[in-house]
């Protein structure tokens, strides 16, 4: 429920804006996301002052000034949160995102002028405006990502109408302040987020992500008709509440109001930026941010050439399920869980929604959260599975995570290993060096034809050659394997596969 100004009903228009006023002054410099629900109060006070469009204008450019200090402020604050997401925390991102959707609500109010033929000329150009109210929404779209929730119903046709309305006016070229991006760029930089699968990274990745977008040289082209030279080509219904599509999995309806754009130059340079930092050079000299040169970037910026890149169709249909099953969180718990079975290791408690030969969606049951990130490894053990004793446990990664409530909790997991054997990773030529716990995942051809080693990430070193690989089972048994690719990295693993030559 949105807040309410105390007196609303005040002849006065004076009283209001010097109530306005009064609150600027004293808020100046502060940024914390308290002043959100102070703030969304002014902006209702605003709406009900009497006041003439110019002044309304100005008053709502102060607030809109503060309301941009806020919003800075709380997107990093976002970046290490655990899920679901805290009641108290929800709460304070529920009064930014009112305050944001009234700023974005208003600025649209001032363009009112642009559909009366009676009017009189705009006290400013409507591209300011415009622009603003994508700011806000963006804003909103980002927030909502960050805390793992879906984005409020109709913000992405607010996006949409706002940019066709610059289109129809020939403003969305237009350039920023200062010689800032256009709206276009705005627009598309949003969509290119979007389509990123923000469900599937983590916080900081998000964050990492949408600083690395405006980083791009490149420019989006929207078009009415598919580009014919591309092989990632998406599609965005103006009329639709959604972002955009890959055309390889879904085709527009005929009549509805399309606009087509590729992504195959941004892919190509994401590969570019991964091919350089894999071989040394440091992200700022590619004017990256930092968090590029972390394991975790060079992993994000490979995942995003994928997704821009090679859109691809789902390969498998979903079934829908209803059982419970046990949940193991983490590297180092499945490890001591593979290891020794009888060992008291937490497990958290899930509902199986549905399911495909590669994958599971659940829904949290009961059990911690608090150590659950989006990228690690995790075994899902089924409770009502009758055929093996005891139950195996299948090795997952979490591909996405939805909280739309503090008490809720949804996953996707990626099926990557029926089994996983636990060893250790031995460096018998550093000094010192302690033993590395990693986990053997068997091949499975033919998505998998080799063995694999899955680590904590940063702690193998791609194109290390020869390794001493310890496997304590039964009988103690060391075997040298050689790597011979990183076929994944995320913030908490990498998998490499291997190739094993004869035992030692």
């Amino acid at each position: 429920m949105k807040p309410t100004p105390e007196n609303f009903s005040s002849p006065k228009p004076e009283a209001n804006v010097k109530s306005i006023l009064e609150w600027l002054a004293l808020a100046h410099g502060r940024t914390g996301a308290d002043d959100a629900d102070q703030l969304c109060r002014q902006l209702l006070l605003l709406r009900e002052a009497p006041v003439p469009s110019a002044q309304r204008v100005k008053l709502l450019d102060l607030l809109y000034s503060h309301a941009e200090r806020i919003a800075n402020a709380e997107l990093p604050r976002l970046r290490e949160v655990s899920l679901p997401v805290s009641r108290k925390l929800r709460q304070r991102v529920r009064q930014v995102l009112e305050l944001l959707e009234t700023l974005t609500q208003d600025y649209f109010n001032t363009l009112a002028e642009l559909f009366d033929p009676n009017g009189a000329d705009s006290v400013r150009p409507p591209h300011v405006s415009l622009r603003r109210a994508m700011h806000a929404i963006a804003w909103q779209i980002r927030i909502s990502h960050l805390v793992a929730a879906p984005t409020s119903v109709g913000r992405w046709q607010q996006l949409h109408a706002a940019y066709s309305t610059a289109r129809r006016l020939g403003l969305d070229n237009h350039p920023g302040p200062r010689g800032g991006t256009s709206i276009k760029r705005v627009y598309t930089d949003i969509l290119l987020a979007a389509i990123a699968q923000p469900a599937s990274f983590s916080s900081a990745e998000l964050e990492f992500i949408s600083d690395y977008i405006e980083c791009l040289p490149q420019a989006i082209e929207l078009s009415t008709e598919p580009p014919t030279d591309s092989a990632a080509i998406f599609w965005i219904d103006l009329d639709r509440d959604f972002s955009a599509h890959a055309l390889i999995r879904r085709v527009p309806a005929a009549e509805a109001h399309i606009f087509y754009f590729a992504c195959d130059s941004v892919a190509q340079e994401a590969t570019r930026h991964h091919s350089e930092l894999s071989t040394g050079v440091p992200a700022a000299t590619l004017g990256l941010p930092a968090f590029a040169d972390t394991h975790a970037g060079k992993g994000v910026l490979l995942r995003l050439a994928n997704l821009w890149g090679n859109p691809l169709k789902r390969k498998f249909p979903r079934r829908r399920q209803s059982y419970r099953a046990n949940l193991c969180l983490g590297l180092d718990n499945l490890w001591q869980l593979i290891k020794a079975p009888a060992a008291n290791i937490e497990t958290s408690e899930w509902m199986v929604t549905n399911e495909s030969p590669d994958g599971y969606a659940l829904m949290h049951m009961s059990g911690h959260t608090e150590s659950l990130r989006i990228g690690d490894i995790v075994a899902l053990q089924a409770l009502d599975e009758h055929i093996e004793t005891p139950p195996a446990w299948r090795v997952c990664v979490i591909r996405w995570a939805i909280s739309e409530n503090p008490e809720h909790v949804e996953l996707g997991l990626q099926l990557i290993a029926p089994k996983a054997i636990a060893a250790r990773i031995l460096r018998p030529y550093e000094l010192g060096a302690d033993s590395i716990a990693a986990l053997i995942l068997p091949e499975t051809p033919p998505l998998r034809p080799l063995e694999s080693l899955v680590v904590h990430t940063g702690a193998l070193k791609e194109g290390r050659g020869r390794i001493v690989v310890l496997v304590e089972t039964e009988n103690l048994s060391v075997r040298e394997v050689r790597t011979t690719g990183l076929d994944e990295q995320t913030s908490s693993i990498e998998v490499f596969s291997v190739s094993t030559d004869d035992s030692l």
